[in-house]
């Protein structure tokens, strides 16, 4: 776990990266009814908006308020690491699912101007997301961002 503000904002933006990308590609499939190409290339055109989007979110909003449930609610400072771990990250997965699924109903919304079917699509796209999101986040992103970020700052060599 990241030991001060720079190294957070480092995790932060390698967690963004690998969730919004992944989320991007499994939402264009969804709406495009299955992979091909063409996913690939909306949602590598969508994903730069929508990656600003989730860090400002996470950053600015979610991450405090996830890390202060956790340790309020979920988690004592004396539990193992990988309770900490689990309990953040799921935290941090189910505000994120909200705000980015209201997101991708906006974007539908915007581009075919549906509008009066914003509220049934985001609470469509919410359990999608959810079901996705969140065992992506605990079993793939977390452990390789993890990995990544430790790999390349080891504990104690990024300043605060």
């Amino acid at each position: 776990m990241p030991q001060n503000k720079r190294e957070s904002l480092i995790y932060t933006v390698l967690m963004c990266f690998c969730m919004v990308l992944w989320m991007s590609m499994y939402n264009v499939t969804l709406h495009m009814g299955g992979f091909s190409l063409e996913v690939l290339k909306e949602g590598w055109l969508g994903f730069p908006i929508a990656y600003v989007f989730a860090m400002c979110c996470d950053w600015f909003l979610v991450s405090g308020l996830a890390k202060k449930f956790a340790f309020t609610y979920l988690v004592k400072p004396e539990d193992s690491v990988l309770k900490k771990v689990i309990c953040v990250s799921c935290s941090m997965v189910v505000p994120m699912v909200l705000i980015m699924s209201m997101y991708g109903a906006v974007e539908g919304c915007v581009r075919s101007g549906a509008w009066s079917q914003l509220l049934m699509i985001w609470l469509t796209n919410i359990p999608k997301n959810f079901i996705m999101a969140l065992p992506f986040q605990l079993i793939v992103a977390g452990p390789l961002v993890r990995f990544i970020f430790r790999s390349a700052f080891p504990e104690g060599k990024v300043l605060a």
